[in-house]
């Protein structure tokens, strides 16, 4: 089914459970050049930030995910149905840096519409995203102590805001 560009206020979906449990795709890089990766998250935020459409995103500085996000200044955001539950929990547990995995897990990277990371041909619903603010999670901070059983390694996140400039999904998402 086609994409169809549309406002991002007019995109109906349920943000805990499409990274919770749809989990998202998130890409970096610049396709023209060829240099891209991806990496499935689970963690991720929709909403309004300093006036803008926002995405967030937490990479840890180990995965080679982030080598992309700080190199470059836009990412997307891709969500699949769920027959491609498998290529998203390949894409999440395999390194980039071993080999091309997105090769290996199906999907097919294309040219986002607005942004030079790459979306994926496959994708229900596709968030481009221009980097605004990111800022690594401070454990000194922590308000509930739960949260540090997350980071056992001490490996804390970066959190990357990104300001929504283009949405595009399948007419079953939009309102």
């Amino acid at each position: 089914m086609p994409l169809k560009t549309i406002d991002i206020a007019q995109l109906k979906v349920q943000p805990h459970l499409l990274f919770n449990s749809q989990w998202a795709l998130l890409a970096a890089g610049d396709f023209a050049a060829g240099h891209v990766n991806a990496m499935t998250i689970g963690w991720g935020a929709l909403g309004t930030m300093w006036s803008k459409p926002f995405a967030f995103v937490a990479v840890r500085h180990s995965r080679y995910t982030f080598e992309f996000m700080e190199r470059y200044n836009t990412f997307t955001l891709n969500f699949f149905p769920s027959q491609h539950h498998q290529a998203l929990s390949y894409l999440g547990t395999h390194s980039g840096r071993e080999g091309d995995k997105i090769a290996a897990s199906g999907l097919t990277p294309q040219a986002a519409r607005a942004v030079s990371a790459p979306s994926f041909a496959e994708a229900e619903i596709v968030l481009e995203c221009e980097k605004i603010y990111a800022n690594d999670l401070d454990p000194e901070r922590f308000l509930s102590p739960e949260i540090q059983k997350h980071y056992p390694h001490q490996d804390y996140h970066r959190i990357y805001y990104g300001k929504i400039v283009q949405t595009a999904a399948v007419e079953a998402y939009i309102a």
